[in-house]
Order: structure tokens, then sequence, then C-alpha cells
């Protein structure tokens, strides 16, 4: 065997791929891009649940082309900010005021809870569930 020098890295001109010396074997130097990591909520799992069982061909083509973190980020972003917005255009079309806290507690937490319920609910039909 002739003790050549080898080098310690190369470039194949055809593919365009680099080459690194481990021991006696060249290895590629391959990367994984990967799509940014979010913590998704409710409106982002909701939408993500919804995309894998009614819209496969929309989640593989987000998937595929990485904008699936993205599409999700942009979704819960748009549904925690629309459901504010709704509860706070309901609280105002009803007849709750804030001494209901101190005298009517339970009437005032289930109209609340309605109020939540049917902001929540409006924002599953506008942007989860298309």
């Amino acid at each position: 065997m002739k003790n050549e020098k080898l080098k310690k890295e190369f470039t194949d001109e055809k593919t365009g791929i680099s080459y690194t010396l481990v021991g006696n074997y060249y290895l590629p130097n391959l990367t994984l891009e990967q799509e940014e990591k979010i913590t998704l909520n409710k409106y982002g799992l909701l939408r993500l649940d919804y995309l894998k069982k009614h819209k496969k061909a929309d989640y593989i083509i987000l998937f595929m082309n990485k904008e699936l973190h993205k599409h999700l980020r942009v979704i819960q972003e748009l549904a925690q900010t629309r459901v504010n917005e709704l509860i706070e255009q309901l609280k105002a079309n009803s007849d709750l005021t804030e001494d209901m806290k101190n005298t009517d507690i339970l009437y005032w937490v289930g109209t609340m809870n309605a109020i939540k319920n049917q902001a929540e609910e409006i924002v599953l039909k506008e942007l989860i569930y298309v």
C-alpha cells in the first residue's frame, strides 16, 4: 500500500457535495435543514390535527415546503388575537358590569364562560376548520 497524503477535505465537482476524511474514509458533509420550532397552543394543535385528518394534501405541501410551523404559528396568533377581540366585543354588548363580580359572582362567571365559548366557536369556524 502506498503511503499517499490524503486531503482532509474536498468537494466533488459533479454533485457539489463536500467530503471530510475520517480515518481511511471520506464521509459527506450533509446537514438537515430544519424548520424553526415553536410551542403550539390550543389553536395551533387544533389546526395541525385538522390538516392531518381532513386536508392531507395541504398538510403534505406545507410540510414538504418547510412552511408548516410558520403556518401554524400565524394561525394560532391570529386565533388568539381574534378570540380576545371577540370576547371584548361580546362583553360590551352584554349586560355585564364590574360590580357583578362582587354582587352576583355566579351570574358573572356563567356569562363570561358563555361569551368565551361563543368567541372560541366563531374563531374555530373562521380560522381553524377551513
